[in-house]
């Protein structure tokens, strides 16, 4: 079992890295920092991934909380990825 767990975490380890690459390429392609928080799109992959849970039979409620969690990480992250290029351009000009 353990073994198992442990395959499966690095495959939700390489799914995660793929997701915040997709965090980076947003950062980069929003001209405001306003843009990264959107409180409807949270609720809309909050929502499917408590469809997609249900569909699976899985807990529902634990996988929402955890997509609250990861969605709540990934804007921070996409914010500070934002800030960091914005940064940068200044810099250049």
């Amino acid at each position: 079992v353990r073994a198992g767990v442990d395959a499966l975490d690095r495959r939700i380890v390489a799914l995660l890295a793929e997701r915040f690459r997709y965090m980076d390429a947003a950062a980069r392609i929003k001209r405001e920092r306003g843009e990264v928080r959107d409180e409807a799109r949270k609720a809309e992959v909050i929502a499917n991934a408590r469809a997609a849970a249900k569909a699976a039979q899985a807990p529902e409620a634990e996988i929402a909380a955890l997509y609250e969690m990861l969605v709540e990480t990934s804007i921070a992250y996409e914010l500070a990825r934002f800030d960091a290029s914005a940064r940068a351009k200044a810099l250049a000009e």
